[in-house]
C-alpha cells in the first residue's frame, strides 16, 4: 500500500522581485497529499517559476508527479522521446539540445504547455544557468499606448527556422546541432496567436513572444521584426528576471503561460543533460476573445498523453 505524504510544511523563499521561488520541504519524489500538491501549484501561479533541490525522480516519478498538474502531452511534437519514455524530451547538451535562445516552449503549435518540469541530470561544473522572465510583469510595464497595440496584434510563431546557424557558436556548426536542427523541422508548423494572452487560471494578460515568433500577421516582414523586438525588449529587461544556478537534482517548473526562458551556452563542451516533462495547455485565447489559429502542421498526436 502507497503512502500518501500529507505534510504541508512547505516553504516558499522568494528569489528576485518579479518572478522566482525556492520551495523547501517537499520531494516530488514522494506521493503527495492534495494540500500539498495546491500549495505547489498555488507558488507556481504566484512566483511563475518555482525551483527544487535534491529531488529523487526517475522517469516514472517525475510523469506521477506531472499529472498531478495535468494530463501531460508528448515530450515533443517533432523530437523523438527515449524508448518506452513517451512522455520525456531529453534535454542534452551533446545530442544538439542547448537552447541558448529566448522562448516560451512549443508556441509553434496552437496549444503550448501550461507547466514544463525540467529535472536536473548532468550539470556542468561551471556554467550552464537558466533564465526566466515573466512576460505578465513584462506586459504591465508596457506604455499604456504601446499595451493597446499589443492587445490588438496577432503573431505567427514557427518552428521552421535555422537555428544551428543563427545560434551555434565558432564557424563550424556543431554536427549534432545541425541534425537535431533537421529533426526538429521534420514537421513544419505555423501558428497564429494573439500577442497578449489572458491567462486561464490568474486572468493575468501576458505577452505571447520568443525564439519561434517570425511574423506580426498584417504588417511587413521589416515592421513585424521591428515590432516583435520592441515588445520583446520588455520581456527581456534584467527587472523580470530571474537566474538559477543548477545542481544535480534540482527541480525546476515554469508556467508556461507567463514566462520565457533560456538556457545559458557558457560551458564548452562539457556536459549538460535534464529530463522535461509537460503538462497539457488550452489554447491560448487573447483581450478580444479570439483563439489561437492553427495555420500549419497537425500538432494532434503531441497532445495524445492528455486525450489518453
Amino acid at each position: 500500500m502507497t503512502e500518501t505524504i500529507t505534510t504541508t510544511r512547505i516553504s516558499v523563499t522568494r528569489l528576485a522581485g518579479n518572478i522566482g521561488a525556492e520551495l523547501s520541504g517537499v520531494d516530488a519524489g514522494d506521493v503527495l497529499s492534495d494540500a500539498a500538491i495546491g500549495a505547489i501549484r498555488d507558488a507556481l501561479l504566484d512566483h511563475k517559476v518555482v525551483f527544487l533541490r535534491d529531488q529523487h525522480l526517475d522517469y516514472s516519478r517525475q510523469v506521477a508527479f506531472a499529472e498531478r498538474l495535468g494530463p501531460l502531452t508528448l515530450g515533443h511534437p517533432t523530437l523523438a522521446s527515449p524508448p518506452e519514455q513517451p512522455f520525456l524530451e531529453e534535454i542534452d547538451s551533446h545530442k544538439g539540445g542547448k537552447v541558448n535562445y529566448w522562448h516560451t516552449d512549443v508556441t509553434f503549435a496552437d496549444q503550448p504547455p501550461a507547466f514544463t518540469l525540467l529535472h536536473a541530470v548532468v550539470i556542468p561544473p561551471v556554467g550552464g544557468d537558466t533564465i526566466w522572465a515573466n512576460t505578465a510583469t513584462a506586459y504591465q510595464s508596457l506604455p499604456p499606448e504601446l499595451a493597446d497595440l499589443a492587445d490588438r496584434l496577432r503573431v505567427v510563431h514557427t518552428n521552421d527556422f535555422d537555428y544551428a546557424k543563427v545560434f551555434g557558436r565558432g564557424e563550424r556548426v556543431d554536427p549534432a546541432l545541425e541534425a537535431a536542427q533537421a529533426e526538429f523541422v521534420s514537421t513544419v508548423f505555423e501558428t497564429e496567436h494573439p500577442a497578449v494572452r489572458v491567462h486561464p487560471e490568474t486572468g493575468e494578460r501576458s505577452l505571447v513572444l520568443g525564439g519561434f515568433a517570425r511574423s506580426v500577421a498584417g504588417f511587413s516582414p521589416q515592421a513585424s521584426r521591428d515590432l516583435i523586438r520592441i515588445l520583446q525588449e520588455y520581456v527581456t529587461r534584467p527587472e523580470q528576471t530571474v537566474r538559477w544556478k543548477w545542481r544535480e537534482g534540482d527541480l525546476a517548473i515554469w508556467d508556461n503561460r507567463a514566462t520565457q526562458h533560456y538556457a545559458i551556452f557558457d560551458y564548452g563542451s562539457a556536459h549538460r543533460r535534464g529530463e522535461r516533462v509537460t503538462v497539457a495547455g488550452p489554447v491560448p485565447v487573447g483581450v478580444d476573445g479570439r483563439p489561437s489559429i492553427a495555420i500549419k502542421g497537425d500538432a494532434s498526436a503531441y497532445y495524445a498523453g492528455a486525450a489518453s
